[in-house]
């Protein structure tokens, strides 16, 4: 294998460019070696900064995290900033999770900022991303960055740009700081030189306002007090959640609460888990071994900045299980809905917010309860707009998307493993409180609003080839889509790319209402709903398959979810991936 000139040309301008002496060692230990698949990799492309920011492995190189691919996002950012506040003292927070290197990097990005003249709110330890979305808005920041990559493997690192709402940047905001990000053409042109009187430490303070006003939205406070000793399982998997959510439990008042003890300190090699993340079954083990030790009533873990969080409940037969991101967003929005209007706080002004390829049972639950919802883009930073957008005209009550992200009351614009999961707790204290389970919740709500089935098929494709071979299989779907999945016929096809939605039978062409964004989405006759999406921070093609039907009673689920678990295979099996 040889390396392209263009990869060639960038590697020549590193090693000879204004970089430090162990970055270029690096670089030509790798030639030496002649690892051009790791060089090309490295160096074939700048390290994109997204609408949500950056995010990849660590490592030399410009497609790469490091002091330098940050250093110019901060730089890009700085002069976004500067143009759109001139002559105004801009604030900005920062904060970083447990990821190897990730308080380096914010330090990188605080030197930065503050030698740009901004005023920087850095956080004096790790602490969860939800946290900065609020610390953004109580100090009236114009921006914040959070320096995660989230529930990546732990060769990853990233930096997530946020807005003066606490949102990530949505349009136009988002293209300008990109395209600042992007005139930066030499990293002579970055600011590293730190201005300490521009950079203000924060910490407790903002911890315990924040708790506060998260345990001021609790709606059953009453059910628990009742069931106060609730037993709790609770692992961070290694990352910040271990700095808030046992407090924000302790605070709406529950007093049983079990920390994993092997997941408790924070570490950026994850050492028990070989994904960070409470989507996967192996990060959940040591907690479910506690459960079971223990009998608890509810399992809870975190992903390393605590903005996601995976759940396990006993089912009817005393083994624990897994519920996934649809189950546990469908159920928290259920109880919302439900607990309000106990306490007769739905005035008909509420509202709820999905992503289009999270459950639709969430509607169903909305328009029995006559609250009115929104439907957005993959992503949360879409959720947190229509909040801003609303904000002082309606009320949120909660919302969420199928990645096990969830956010309850407006406090943040961004999903918020800490408050969710004080509510999933609060969740099943109510529950139990009535002589049930969130098992059984799950089941009634099945059989009230119908058994919605709901799968997640990823399909990694690494490096250039990978990011190539997934543009070919959306360009495969979009120009010949299937003409039945399941044994159904198409009857809609909604390509948000073109922002065009087609009725097969008639032809009939409408204008989708929301963003632009490579999503595909066909929906049978039947009901089923397939949507085809690369990642935006992962080098993955998702296909979400979601099926229903009606559940007549509870006994009948384990057959009802067995025959819509067939329907999802012959769904994929159709569609040829």
């Amino acid at each position: 294998m040889q390396l392209e000139q263009a990869t060639l040309s960038t590697i020549n301008e590193w090693l000879n460019g204004n970089y430090d002496k162990n970055t270029k060692e690096e670089i030509k230990s790798l030639l030496d070696k002649e690892a051009f698949t790791d060089l090309t990799d490295s160096f074939y492309r700048s390290l994109e900064f997204g609408t949500g920011g950056l995010r990849g492995i660590m490592g030399p190189g410009s497609n790469r995290i490091n002091k330098y691919t940050i250093g110019t996002a901060t730089q890009g950012l700085s002069n976004y900033l500067n143009n759109k506040y001139p002559g105004e003292k801009i604030k900005i927070a920062i904060a970083h999770d447990s990821r190897n290197n990730s308080d380096y990097f914010a330090k990188i990005t605080a030197d930065v900022f503050s030698a740009n003249g901004i005023h920087v709110y850095f956080f004096s330890a790790l602490r969860p991303t939800p946290e900065l979305s609020f610390a953004i808005r109580h100090l009236g920041c114009k921006s914040g960055v959070m320096l995660t990559a989230s529930h990546n493997p732990k060769e990853y690192n990233g930096y997530k740009a946020y807005g003066a709402d606490g949102g990530q940047f949505t349009s136009p905001d988002d293209s300008m700081v990109m395209d600042e990000v992007a005139k930066i053409t030499s990293i002579d042109a970055v600011k590293f030189d730190r201005v300490d009187s521009n950079v203000e430490l924060i910490g407790e303070e903002i911890d315990q306002l924040y708790l506060d006003k998260i345990t001021a939205l609790s709606v059953s406070p009453d059910a628990i007090a009742r069931q106060k000793d609730l037993k709790i399982v609770y692992s961070p998997i290694h990352g910040t959640g271990i700095t808030l959510v046992p407090k924000a439990l302790e605070q709406f008042g529950f007093t049983n609460l079990t920390v994993v003890e092997e997941q408790s300190k924070p570490d950026g090699n994850f050492p028990t888990v070989v994904y960070p993340n409470p989507e996967e079954k192996d990060a959940l083990n040591l907690a479910l071994k506690k459960a079971q030790e223990i009998d608890a009533d509810l399992v809870l873990a975190t992903d390393p900045d605590a903005d996601r969080v995976g759940i396990a409940v006993k089912n009817n037969d005393g083994e624990f299980v897994l519920l996934n991101g649809n189950q546990t967003g469908s159920l928290l929005i259920n109880y919302l809905l439900t607990a309000w209007q106990e306490k007769g706080k739905l005035t008909g002004n509420e509202y709820i917010v999905k992503t289009i390829v999270t459950s639709n049972l969430i509607e169903a639950i909305a328009e029995a309860k006559n609250v009115t919802y929104y439907n957005t883009l993959t992503g949360f930073k879409w959720i947190g707009q229509v909040m801003t957008q609303l904000e002082g005209k309606k009320t949120f009550i909660g919302g969420g998307e199928e990645s096990y992200g969830y956010l309850i009351g407006d406090l943040v614009r961004d999903k918020d493993a800490v408050v969710s999961c004080a509510f999933i707790a609060e969740m099943t204290a109510f529950y139990k409180d009535k002589g049930s389970s969130l098992y059984n919740a799950l089941l009634d709500m099945y059989v009230e609003y119908g058994l919605y089935k709901e799968e997640l098929v990823s399909i990694t494709k690494k490096g250039k080839t990978g990011a190539e071979d997934i543009k070919a299989m959306m360009e495969k779907f979009r120009n010949n889509p299937p003409a039945t999945l399941g044994g159904s016929k198409i009857k809609t096809l909604k390509d948000y790319e073109l922002g065009v939605q087609t009725d097969i039978k008639s032809g009939v062409k409408t204008d989708l209402e929301l963003p632009k964004s490579d999503v595909l989405q066909f929906i049978t006759e039947d009901g089923s709903i397939v949507s085809a999406r690369p990642s935006g921070t992962e080098p993955k093609i998702k296909f979400y398959c979601s099926v229903n039907a009606a559940l007549e009673n509870k006994a009948g689920f384990k057959e009802a979810d067995a025959k819509l678990g067939d329907k999802i295979k012959a769904v994929m099996n159709d569609l040829e991936v």
